[in-house]
């Protein structure tokens, strides 16, 4: 799908701001707070579930006050569009071995939670000892595959609207906006 930077700003012009840049990082501060809490003596390996979560993962990482490895996956079912398909596209797996580990899985919004569901049995799979979840934002709907998936560690609540910056984009543009916003209409 081809977007064209004029559809891109007007998007951006016209978007709700959800939460601003101060109300993310407050939320960020809590969510690295709660994080080191429960995790700090487990020694885990901290996985960055890109693209979307480079911004997350960027701005807690520092803010977690204890010994952690970082590696990434690159998992995707939107592929730059609106929506999602069936499939989960493995384009990247950790480096690191995942066996008796505690993992801690990074990403920008659980949504439906079909990615964040597959990667973390994946995990699983793979022998992690405990597999825990972390997330930006968690959209409120009852799409969720399966249904009932939470994140263990959530920043921020949003509707049930397209929302971008953070991390999560629009049709692969808007990841670096300053705050949560939501597409006009949607």
């Amino acid at each position: 799908m081809t977007v064209s930077l004029q559809e891109v700003d007007l998007v951006w012009r016209e978007a709700d701001c959800l939460f601003n840049r101060e109300e993310v990082r407050a939320a960020i501060d809590v969510m690295a707070e709660k994080i080191t809490a429960q995790l700090k003596d487990t020694n885990p390996l901290v996985l960055s579930l890109m693209s979307g979560a480079m911004v997350i993962a960027g701005k807690l990482l520092p803010r977690l006050d204890f010994h952690l490895q970082l590696d990434y996956i690159h998992a995707t079912r939107y592929r730059n569009q609106l929506s999602g398909g069936n499939e989960v596209h493995w384009i990247v797996r950790p480096r690191h071995e995942l066996e008796d580990r505690t993992v801690l899985i990074v990403d920008d919004i659980l949504d439906e939670g079909i990615t964040l569901n597959e990667v973390i049995h994946w995990c699983k799979q793979q022998g992690a000892r405990k597999v825990y979840s972390a997330v930006l934002v968690e959209k409120h709907h009852d799409r969720r595959q399966p249904p009932g998936l939470k994140a263990d560690f959530v920043g921020l609540d949003v509707p049930d609207r397209y929302v971008f910056g953070y991390g999560m984009d629009y049709k692969g543009y808007l990841r670096n906006a300053p705050g949560i916003y939501a597409v006009k209409g949607q």
